[in-house]
Parts: structure tokens; sequence; C-alpha cells
């Protein structure tokens, strides 16, 4: 795997990044047109996502099993260069969403598990490398300002499985896509933030039949409800934990 940051940078064509080791080009290449077909949908409701692909800046990292570590390290490293690439190359919406081999029938409780585990696990090897977690934001994920940190930066992640009850987060293969959080801090002050939320908002409803009851703002409650697409309920307790922390 390229390795400089010159070299990761996403081109007008971003490339098909194999599994190491796996064998399987053509699954690999599946599992990245599925998600690009997903998101090129014209009634698809994230308009940042759309820029994203539009923009050449969706990054795509293949990998084997969601319920196992085997992966983690690899993209812990595709996380830090990512945190990393310098400001005046990034287009105006950029998403390193990974997408797994399978499970594919892991149900909804079952795929929330299986998040939390390479979220947690990902963040350990983060803590490991000597990465501090974004001083802008809490590690504690019960406390309303929480977001994950890769290399020193927020992310924010929603998961994407075959059985999700909203259509949105529903893909043929397991996936994890990780937003950094400057993106939204950009629109907030460009003045841009709530018009683009209020056009997602509007467009997911419309593609779902009905509101997502889990959306909220950043600061009002914990954004980690948000990231498995599962319905939680009140009093959950989400299973997060990094190394060295509050969490």
């Amino acid at each position: 795997m390229q390795t400089s940051d010159t070299a990761f940078r996403p081109g007008p064509h971003a490339h098909l990044c194999a599994l190491r080791g796996c064998g399987e080009p053509h699954l690999d290449e599946e599992l990245e047109e599925s998600l690009r077909g997903l998101i090129a949908r014209t009634d698809f409701p994230c308009v940042g996502a759309k820029a994203a692909l539009a923009q050449s800046g969706l990054r795509i990292e293949t990998a084997g099993d969601i319920t196992s570590p085997a992966d983690d390290a690899r993209i812990q490293r595709a996380l830090a260069r990512w945190s990393r690439m310098p400001a005046t190359n990034e287009a105006d919406f950029r998403s390193l969403t990974v997408v797994y081999h399978g499970p594919r029938d892991l149900d909804e409780p079952a795929f929330e598990a299986a998040l939390w585990a390479r979220l947690s696990s990902i963040s350990a090897e983060d803590a490991e490398r000597g990465f501090a977690p974004d001083p802008g934001f809490s590690t504690d994920p019960q406390d309303p300002h929480f977001a994950l940190s890769f290399g020193g930066r927020a992310y924010f992640a929603v998961g994407l499985h075959p059985n999700a009850s909203r259509r949105a987060r529903r893909l043929p293969f397991p996936a994890i896509v990780f937003n950094l959080h400057n993106q939204f801090e950009k629109l907030r002050a460009e003045d841009r933030y709530e018009r683009m939320r209020e056009v997602i908002l509007a467009r997911d409803e419309a593609f779902d039949g009905e509101p997502n009851p889990m959306l909220a703002r950043h600061g009002e409650v914990s954004e980690a409800r948000q990231y498995s697409g599962r319905e939680v309920e009140d009093g959950w307790s989400c299973p997060f934990f990094r190394p060295g922390t509050n969490a």
C-alpha cells in the first residue's frame, strides 16, 4: 500500500483499493461499486456524500470481516494519513469509507455490536501509536460533545449494512463511513450548515417515508446514538472505550 500523503490523495478517479492479501480483487471492486452506486442514486438523501463522490473526495478501503479485528491496524493507519492531508488539498466534502466483505446477515443489534467493537479497537490502535484525541471534543460517548478521534482529528461515523431499517443505511455489504468533523464546522462558519441540514432531512424523509428519529445537532445529545443507524432506546449505553481517556 502506498503510504506517502501525496500518493494517498484521491485522484480524479479514486483507484480501487484491493484488500491486502485477500486475493479477491473482483469482490473488492464489487464492494466499492456497491457504495458508489448507492450514493449516485438520484434520490439518495445525503448531499454531502454525493458532493464527496463528485469532488473525488471519497476514499474507499476494503476489509474482511467486520466482526474481526484483523484489519483494524491498517484502517487506523489509513485514517491517520487521511487526518493529516493538507487542508489546501481538501475537497469541500471528504469521506473515508471502509467496506467489509461480510458478514451480510447481521441484524441491527449484531451490526451495532460489530460497529462499536471495530471503532473501539481502531481507537485503541490510534492511542497505542501515540495520537491524542482531538482536544475540541469529548471521548466519553455519553457526552453531547463526543466524537471519535483518529490521527488527532475528530470524526463522525456512519454505519451501513444490508439489514438496516433506514433505507439510506442499506448497503449490500457492511461499511463504516468516517467524516471529518471540521467539514461541519466549515459549513457553520460559512452559514451553509443549517440549509444543508434541512435539505438532507427533507430528502431522507422522502427517501424513507418518515423522519429519522435519531438525528440531532452536535452538542444536544451524544452523536454516538446515530452511528449504527438503529433506533436506540432510552437509557442506551454506548459500548465504546478509548484507552487512556475519560471514556
